[in-house]
Order: C-alpha cells, then sequence, then structure tokens
C-alpha cells in the first residue's frame, strides 16, 4: 500500500473512531443524567402525519410538563410537549410503541424537550452502546496500526 494512502486512511480511521468514541460516551451520560436527575412522567405515542417521520424508529412523544416554581406566585400552567426520546436506534419502531401507547419517559425540567425513555422502557439500550463503542474502538485500533505500519 502506497505511504500517502495508508497515511490518509490511518488518519481517517483514528479520527472517525475517536470521534464515535466521544459522542457514544457523551450520549451515554447525558441519558444517564436525565434518567437520574430528570422528572418522570407518563407520555403518550403521537400518531404522525408525516411520512418521514413515520419511518423513524423513535416514536414521537407527548406529555405535559408545568413550568418551573419562579415565586412570583402566578398561576401554573402546563405546557405540551412533542418530542422524540434520545438514544433509541432500533432498525424498526417496536410494535409496542404504537400510536395512542403510553411509554414512561424523564425528561430535563430545564430543557423539556430533551427526553429519554425510562430504564424499564429501553429494550437492549446497552447492547447498542457496545455495539457503537466496539466499532469505535476498532475504527481507532485500525486507524493507529496503519499509522503505525506507515511508521516503520
Amino acid at each position: 500500500m502506497d505511504t500517502t494512502t495508508a497515511t490518509v486512511g490511518g488518519l481517517v480511521l483514528a479520527l472517525f473512531g475517536g470521534v464515535l468514541l466521544l459522542w457514544c460516551a457523551a450520549e451515554v451520560r447525558l441519558r444517564h443524567r436525565v434518567r437520574r436527575l430528570g422528572v418522570p412522567t407518563v407520555a403518550t405515542v403521537v400518531a404522525e402525519d408525516d411520512a418521514h417521520g413515520q419511518l423513524d424508529s423513535a416514536p414521537l412523544l407527548s406529555f405535559s410538563v408545568l413550568p418551573p416554581v419562579d415565586g412570583s406566585g402566578g398561576g401554573r400552567i402546563s405546557e405540551l410537549v412533542l418530542t422524540r426520546p434520545r438514544g433509541h436506534t432500533p432498525l424498526r419502531r417496536p410494535e409496542r410503541f404504537g400510536p395512542g401507547a403510553s411509554v414512561r419517559v424523564c425528561y430535563d425540567p430545564d430543557r423539556p424537550c430533551l427526553a429519554v425513555l425510562a430504564a424499564g422502557e429501553v429494550g437492549r439500550a446497552v447492547a447498542a452502546d457496545l455495539l457503537w463503542s466496539a466499532l469505535g474502538v476498532c475504527c481507532l485500533a485500525a486507524g493507529a496500526a496503519l499509522l503505525a505500519a506507515v511508521g516503520r
């Protein structure tokens, strides 16, 4: 293999693997933080009119949140939130997420549109996280091996 090709290929693989590992770590940390510190609630899966939205594996969820108490004594009006949960990456939407189904979620009270499925609702999230992390490690290792081979 040409030295330039091996160097560029090694750099691309190492960069891709490193970025993928950082993204996986940030996403897992975010979901864990929202599950631990977020507000639990029950959301309803909403039927989608958009054809592209129906193809998304993450369901469109609707739930109500109360605005934070600011001490002004004013009436608190609930707000309706429409969002998709973070970290849901199966190829097809499971049947249990059909329109009208109730799903337990946790949301960030500061940003209610940031919601994750509750721990009991997540099927194989750990397996998917490990798969993406393993892909990142393999790409990083392959890139490092190519760069080491060029350096000899």
